[in-house]
């Protein structure tokens, strides 16, 4: 059992399946602002009393999966500026979404934060992979808490934003279409797969 603890005032997961109700609870949510017309439109505003203009784009379609992104979009002298910047995968099958990102900098990092320390080459080999007296080598489990660690507060700002903006009064009725792409980054293409011949 993965157990994550308190840390600098961070209320941490203390069981697996919570990080899991969280996506469904951040599903739940994006049903109450996703509009019935996201099958024929990509782009989607909503303007209520109060709030800044809020600004959806669906990034990437598959069959039971959607890439989405959820800003806010301020006029600021002459140019236009976005926060927070929300990159979320929406899993239709499984009532299910989570954030892979939650800010402006990491707007398209979509992977996994690279290593952060090098502990693995540095350990010595034991009699299982890698391993010392049967035990694991500490980067085996350091590696996977900071990307635990790293996804809940990710999904937990989103999950708070959401309330947020449901508190606010957007809804699926003010979710309209929009005539152009969220102003700022734009998402970088999907690659295909090169096939060998």
């Amino acid at each position: 059992m993965v157990s994550l603890r308190k840390q600098n005032g961070y209320q941490a997961l203390s069981k697996p399946g919570r990080l899991q109700e969280l996506h469904t609870e951040i599903y739940r949510q994006l049903q109450l602002l996703i509009p019935d017309q996201i099958a024929h439109y990509d782009s989607f505003q909503s303007q209520v009393h109060g709030s800044p203009l809020l600004r959806m784009d669906i990034l990437e379609r598959h069959p039971y999966t959607h890439f989405m992104r959820l800003t806010y979009q301020f006029t600021k002298e002459d140019s236009l500026e976005i926060a927070p910047d929300a990159h979320i995968r929406v899993y239709n099958d499984a009532h299910l979404a989570e954030a892979t990102s939650f800010d402006q900098v990491q707007g398209f990092n979509r992977q996994a934060p690279a290593k952060v320390h090098e502990r693995s080459s540095m350990a010595t080999s034991g009699p299982l992979n890698g391993s010392r007296n049967g035990q694991l080598p500490q980067a085996s489990w350091f590696q996977p808490f900071q990307v635990l660690k790293s996804s809940w507060q990710r999904n937990q700002a989103l999950d708070k934003w959401l309330s947020y903006l449901l508190h606010q009064g957007h809804s699926l009725t003010s979710m309209r279409p929009a005539t152009e792409k969220i102003s700022g980054k734009q998402a970088k293409p999907v690659k295909e797969p090169s096939r060998s011949t």
